[in-house]
């Protein structure tokens, strides 16, 4: 929290600002610790202005805690380990048999959770050009400015966003499609098949990994597909099963314990998001089907 004097109309004119500015800094980031941090920098910042020289307080905050973020969400593809301090949503594991109306339902009811995860496949600058317009109607003269580029080519980052955005909208129509490019993905990997998995991999691939030390986030389709090889050969068994409404693996070691749940996200053909969940006390905590 900023030390702020409650007297001081400067700091009462922040606190006005305050929850606008961790709304923006936590849908641009994904995470309520990155968020905090960014609007306690942007405080720091407004208290070493002249506060006379600020003639639009509002503006001038959006665009500081912008300018922020996107420091952060470059920082993360530099070192996407330290990225994603948020615990992964809980998830409700079901055998993915043929699809029954119940569980077309609960398919549409995750597309809500798709369009959230969707935004971590996105650029930097496509991100913040998107939230910050589409969400929070910043106008695109003041993201050009943020993001150092002409109005003209913040409008187009945000089309190119919001174009993923809706790609993301239409995945309930290609549930069969999805459910293909999850088995591909797994007949690669158990086969040591690299150029297969690059073939389903978005390039910017986000795999987060929740482990007993906390989420571990790798980006990129080289390290992930890697990644995917090695493993594949930990798993003796493994099924399709729905995670959260999205197409997912459960897999066993050999001696019948659970070993991982991986949950997908498939955007036109292509795997842009897998969430895993290894973290043993974590899957011993799921209620998970039983080994074929």
């Amino acid at each position: 929290m900023p030390d702020t004097n409650p007297t001081d109309p400067v700091a009462e004119a922040f606190e006005a600002q305050r929850e606008r500015l961790r709304a923006v800094a936590h849908r641009v980031l994904g995470s309520h610790a990155d968020a905090e941090d960014v609007v306690q920098e942007a405080w720091l910042r407004l208290s070493r202005q002249d506060p006379t020289a600020i003639h639009n307080l509002a503006g001038w905050l959006t665009t500081v805690v912008g300018r922020i973020s996107l420091d952060v969400l470059r920082s993360r593809r530099s070192h996407p380990e330290a990225s994603y301090d948020d615990e992964l949503p809980e998830l409700m594991v079901t055998v993915d048999d043929t699809p029954s109306p119940e569980e077309d339902a609960v398919l549409a009811d995750s597309v809500g959770v798709a369009l959230l995860v969707v935004l971590d496949s996105l650029g930097p600058n496509e991100r913040l050009a998107f939230v910050l317009h589409d969400l929070f109607g910043v106008p695109f003269d003041e993201i050009g400015r943020i993001l150092g580029r002409s109005t003209a080519a913040a409008k187009m980052l945000a089309s190119r966003a919001r174009a993923k955005v809706r790609a993301s909208e239409r995945q309930t129509a290609g549930e069969q499609q999805r459910r293909e490019v999850v088995r591909a993905f797994l007949a690669a990997a158990r086969g040591g098949d690299f150029e297969g998995l690059l073939r389903v991999l978005d390039p910017e691939v986000r795999l987060a990994v929740d482990t007993p030390r906390g989420p571990v986030v790798t980006i990129g389709a080289t390290e992930v597909a890697t990644g995917a090889q090695l493993s594949a050969r930990a798993a003796v068994r493994g099924r399709e099963v729905l995670v959260g409404g999205r197409p997912g693996i459960l897999s066993w070691r050999e001696d019948g314990t659970p070993l991982s749940v991986l949950a997908f996200t498939v955007v036109e053909g292509r795997i842009t998001v897998i969430d895993v969940v290894a973290d043993p006390a974590a899957l011993a905590a799921m209620n998970l089907p039983s080994p074929m």
